[in-house]
């Protein structure tokens, strides 16, 4: 478990929690506890995507997978420990209203099921050597990627208490930048090299898999990346909140990554 989540990692997703929850003034310790949570899930995830019954692959984030490491069931077992201490975290017996533990479980619990990351992995299984039309595209990377990715913003969101309109400005900006971090993620794998990445460049496309460069091609891939961003930064003016830096700053960051 230790290997899988303290060695490397960008932490993109318990930044997106705190810059939320900054922007909010939102509870402290609830903040933290979210921000260790849905990085628990993002690694179990990653546990889980690289065993041989899913992507097969033997490089993450610069070092062997769990599974090349430790073996199969062992791996399987982290994944799994990874995931129940992630809801554990969330449900501390005093500290954090119950109220707002139970916002948080709910998010991040739809966001890693079956409308979430586990149905987009489905949907991006059952798609190997199949050419998904745009809009089947974007459904798959919503739910396989942008669902953590945006509710890492609404579990930090949820710390707070926004308006209803901040809280849907905060929500397009997370789904925007969801989706613009599977775009950029789609474009690396053809552009950066393994040692760069961390993990195995071109394997999409020596898989068969769809993605936004085989769908648009490289050029109008980096153009929707951008568009993106300013869907993100849009979000953010519009959201009312005195200070959304740091929001702003992680998208730049997704957008303009090099690994």
């Amino acid at each position: 478990m230790r290997y899988a989540v303290l060695d490397g990692g960008k932490r993109l997703r318990p930044m997106l929690v705190l810059a939320a929850a900054e922007a909010v003034d939102g509870h402290e310790d609830a903040s933290l506890r979210a921000a260790c949570a849905v990085e628990l899930i993002h690694a179990y995830s990653l546990v889980h995507d690289d065993m041989p019954c899913m992507d097969n692959d033997v490089l993450r984030r610069g070092k062997p997978t769990v599974h090349v490491k430790f073996g199969q069931a062992q791996a399987l077992l982290a994944g799994d420990a990874l995931q129940a201490l992630a809801f554990e975290i969330l449900v501390p017996e005093e500290g954090v209203p119950d109220a707002t533990q139970a916002r948080l479980c709910r998010l991040l619990a739809h966001a890693a099921g079956e409308l979430g990351m586990a149905g987009g992995q489905a949907i991006d299984l059952a798609a190997v050597g199949r050419m998904l039309t745009e809009d089947e595209l974007r459904r798959m990377h919503q739910l396989k990627t942008g669902a953590l990715l945006h509710a890492s913003v609404m579990m930090g969101a949820s710390c707070g208490s926004p308006s209803k309109a901040a809280q849907g400005a905060l929500s397009a900006y997370g789904e925007a930048m969801g989706l613009a971090f599977q775009v950029v993620d789609d474009i690396l794998d053809v552009t950066a090299d393994s040692a760069t990445l961390g993990k195995t460049a071109g394997k999409d496309a020596l898989q068969d898999k769809p993605t936004y460069v085989s769908l648009l091609g490289l050029e109008r891939a980096r153009a929707y990346a951008r568009e993106l961003l300013a869907q993100a930064r849009t979000a953010l003016e519009r959201s009312g909140l005195p200070d959304t830096r740091a929001l702003l700053a992680l998208a730049e960051m997704v957008v303009n990554r090099d690994n």
